[in-house]
Parts: C-alpha cells; structure tokens; sequence
C-alpha cells in the first residue's frame, strides 16, 4: 500500500491543524530527538557512558593545562 500525493497532502494538513504553524517546529525537534535517542538506545549505547567519557576528557585537559 502506497500513499499517493492526496493522502500525504491530507496527512500535512492534519498536522497542521493538530500542533499549529507554531508549535510545528518544537514539535520535529522533539520527534528528532526521540529517533535520534532511540537509534542510540538500538545501538547498545548509554548516555551515562557519553557522561563519563565527557568527563574524562574534560579532566584530562585540566591537568593537561595545569601542568
């Protein structure tokens, strides 16, 4: 089953009404974020281990600069 171009245009036309000319971007972000969000999840990857490598690079270059 296809979705020819009537259907796309009355899908558009329902978001449009749903979250408003406004809203419409706040709203992709977030559905972006939550794809990209759950591709890392699929992915096996944690953000507690993206926190900690942070971390580590962060307190690398401290001591790097200190020295």
């Amino acid at each position: 089953m296809r979705l020819g171009p009537w259907e796309i245009i009355a899908i558009l036309a329902v978001v449009l009404i749903v979250f408003g000319v406004g809203k419409l971007p706040q709203a992709m972000g977030q559905l972006g974020k939550g794809i990209h969000n759950f591709k890392k999840g699929a992915a096996g990857e944690d953000v507690a281990d993206e926190k900690s490598a942070a971390k580590k690079e962060t307190d690398s270059d401290n001591k790097k600069s200190a020295s």
